[in-house]
């Protein structure tokens, strides 16, 4: 089955902290189906986050939230918990990746968390950034030796840009994860620096999302994230949304007129 489109909310994090419940309602008048949480929830609570989600109509995909290990672990699941998220995301540090020990030290909070998520009916998966890629051992991406090390609990959150970004192609990095991975954050643009990168709409930029998205592999949600954008975000959302939804390649609320596709 097609891959539901969703929003994951840094994208729209100013206005959703403003109106809540109006952004989410816009986000679902565009078509999206889910979003992932981000900063909303330390702004509002888990009960309203919660409640705004389901009275705009929208799913939770999941979580975007620090992994629950260490001594505030039983505090995030707790709050995750009232959220109703079943899968919480979230990355190693840069520095982490700077040889093989520093990943098995990583590694290690992202396997306690997976052990106490278990324990309440949920799951963590892990969120990529370009080190994973960029980083080599034994001419092996770090990112390899990243999932051999992760319990087999561990989900996948492929960010397909910043693969990208780190030498890799993502559509071979999807062929390869198979159903480990649930989803896939969707951003276009140049994928040369992690902090000055402006975004564009999906479609327009460098990435061949036809090709990457109808890869053979498990996504259940292709969440789009526009972190930094020249333009509206609600109009960058709307013509990537377009683009997806109308190419098929993912599965949206709301069918695009053929007139407002944008090659």
């Amino acid at each position: 089955m097609t891959a539901g489109i969703g929003v994951m909310m840094y994208t729209v994090l100013d206005q959703a902290r403003s109106d809540l419940e109006g952004t989410l309602a816009r986000l679902a008048g565009l078509g999206y189906l889910g979003i992932e949480t981000y900063g909303l929830v330390e702004h509002f609570g888990p009960a309203r986050v919660r409640d705004a989600i389901a009275a705009a109509g929208l799913t939770l995909t999941s979580a975007h939230t620090p992994f629950p290990a260490g001594p505030g672990a039983e505090a995030l699941l707790d709050t995750n918990e009232e959220l109703g998220a079943d899968v919480l995301v979230w990355s190693m540090e840069r520095e982490e990746f700077d040889s093989p020990d520093a990943i098995r030290r990583g590694v290690e909070r992202v396997n306690e968390a997976a052990e106490r998520a278990a324990g309440r009916g949920m799951r963590i998966a892990y969120h990529n950034h370009f080190a994973e890629f960029s980083q080599q051992f034994g001419g092996r991406p770090a990112y390899d030796l990243l999932l051999e090390l992760l319990d087999d609990r561990v989900l996948v959150e492929l960010d397909a840009y910043w693969a990208r970004m780190g030498g890799a192609d993502p559509a071979d990095v999807l062929a390869g994860l198979g159903d480990r991975v649930r989803f896939v954050h969707v951003k276009d643009g140049p994928a040369v620096s992690y902090e000055h990168d402006v975004m564009v709409p999906i479609g327009e930029g460098g990435t061949d999302w036809a090709r990457t998205l109808t890869t053979p592999s498990g996504p259940r949600w292709h969440l789009v994230e526009l972190e930094r954008l020249h333009i509206d975000t609600f109009e960058a959302l709307r013509r990537s949304y377009d683009h997806l939804v109308g190419r098929g390649l993912s599965r949206g609320a709301r069918v695009p007129e053929p007139t407002e596709e944008r090659a």
